[in-house]
């Protein structure tokens, strides 16, 4: 159990610190490194719709054609129908691997069917590609926790909130979760 603990803390940081260490490739990542610069500045009543601005910027794959494949995964979920978003996400990955939002589409289809493995593999694509998804974060938080890993999920949580300060959820959680770990610990 240690030795998966500080393995997972030690590819969290890896993840983390490539942030750091990335340069724009492209207009868009310049505008997203904008966007996440505006969300640590953001104050309460703007930060949801910079978020909103990352996350459109994210499922912009620069293809029509993958863009499509990527709206009815989204819908597909939306309907609570799973199994077909995985279909249309695992088409998106094979014709767009790098891509993250066809990985982190089909890793949220897969948590949804109960296969936590493949979800994790595909959560870990999907950060390993864009290592300041806050949405993937949240997402691998939540298998964390159900996996009963509250400290990781709490470390999830709180590189969250290092990225977007004003995330109400991951403040939520990251108190919802020290309370929890502090009365294991009693």
């Amino acid at each position: 159990m240690v030795t998966h603990t500080h393995r997972f803390k030690y590819i969290v940081a890896a993840l983390f610190l490539g942030v750091g260490f990335s340069l724009p490739l492209s207009a868009q990542e310049v505008a997203l490194d904008e966007l996440y610069q505006e969300l640590l500045d953001a104050d309460e009543t703007s930060y949801a719709r910079i978020e909103q601005q990352i996350i459109a910027q994210w499922e912009k794959s620069g293809s029509p054609a993958m863009d499509l494949l990527l709206r009815r995964g989204q819908d597909a979920l939306n309907d609570g129908t799973p199994d077909v978003a995985v279909e249309h996400f695992s088409a998106l990955v094979d014709h767009a691997p790098d891509f993250s939002e066809g990985y982190f589409g089909r890793a949220t289809s897969y948590f949804l069917l109960g296969m936590m493995g493949p979800a994790l593999e595909d959560i870990q694509t999907t950060l390993r590609l864009n290592p300041r998804h806050f949405e993937a974060m949240r997402g691998l938080a939540a298998i964390m926790q159900e996996l009963e890993r509250p400290a990781d999920a709490l470390e999830l949580y709180e590189l969250i909130l290092a990225i977007n300060p004003k995330s109400e959820e991951a403040r939520q959680s990251v108190e919802a979760l020290k309370l929890q770990l502090e009365g294991q610990t009693l």
